[in-house]
């Protein structure tokens, strides 16, 4: 039987600064308890002060595999289960594919793709056992759309919405949930603090990469989504008997991903007869079985 909302117990990555530090702060407004992780909890020190008894902090760098079990361990012990996992860490890297260095995408990677499935790993057996849980892996709109300038951290994305589907279809028989999320641009410190922009700038992808390069440097602070919002709607998904397992939020994730659904439609259509002709023919296919 899932815990009651009163009792719930989440665990939270990145939780210093935007949607984490929102959503540490919404739990424990509700009543809930938190295990708030980051690389630098003394910017949690208010709720620390507001709630002592329903935070536990914890000092997480995702990509340490040592220190995320050692984590994972303690934040379990700290109240004695965890409900909710909220694998929230993670930054993009703004450049085109030839821009962005190795060393560049390869701390991202770390960060977005094999940080978020060591989180998770960790807590699976807990999970398991409790036959219990709701698992959130924050992706974006930049995992199910891949945009110029983006290409890498469209990649820790992207891979995030296959993991979340394969976990979703493994854990659903053992009574845990699993629910994406992928906001669109919402007013947190991606585009500032976040953001990293690639060293190296090449002038023959001004028209493409360079757009997107201009936009993490002059609309941070003006993003239309309302962080505040987003953490709600999470709440909300968490609170709800039959959870999604993508949960598109705001007005322009929903809108371009209509765009592509609809781009993707037309474009199946026209080469639906290539697509159906990669088969054997069907008596060869059934006399192969």
């Amino acid at each position: 039987m899932a815990a009651s909302t009163l009792s719930r117990v989440w665990f939270i990555t990145g939780t210093s600064t935007g949607f984490g530090y929102l959503l540490t702060e919404e739990v424990l407004k509700r009543g809930e308890r938190v295990i708030a992780t980051a690389r630098d909890v003394s910017k949690l020190s208010r709720l620390t002060q507001q709630y002592p008894d329903r935070i536990k902090t914890l000092t997480l760098d995702v990509t340490n595999p040592q220190e995320i079990i050692s984590v994972a361990e303690r934040g379990i012990a700290a109240f004695g289960n965890v409900d909710v996992l909220v694998n929230n860490a993670g930054y993009g890297v703004n450049g085109a594919i030839e821009e962005v260095s190795e060393d560049e995408f390869e701390r991202m990677f770390q960060t977005n793709i094999y940080g978020l499935i060591r989180v998770t790993r960790a807590f699976l057996p807990h999970l398991r056992r409790r036959r219990s849980g709701h698992i959130f892996n924050l992706s974006s709109i930049g995992g199910l759309i891949g945009s110029a300038g983006w290409g890498f951290y469209n990649t820790t994305k992207f891979a995030v919405e296959g993991f979340s589907e394969a976990l979703a279809e493994e854990m659903k028989p053992l009574g845990v949930r699993v629910t994406v999320v992928e906001p669109g641009p919402f007013r947190t410190d991606f585009l500032g603090r976040s953001g990293k922009l690639a060293k190296r700038e090449l002038i023959e992808y001004a028209a493409t990469a360079g757009k997107a390069r201009e936009y993490l440097k002059t609309q941070s602070g003006r993003q239309p989504g309302d962080p505040q919002k987003a953490v709600e709607a999470i709440i909300a998904a968490a609170n709800s008997p039959k959870p999604p397992l993508h949960l598109i939020l705001g007005r322009i994730a929903l809108t371009r991903f209509r765009h592509k659904l609809s781009d993707w439609q037309q474009e199946i259509a026209e080469w639906e007869s290539l697509t159906t002709g990669a088969d054997f023919p069907e008596s060869k296919s059934r006399a192969a079985d």
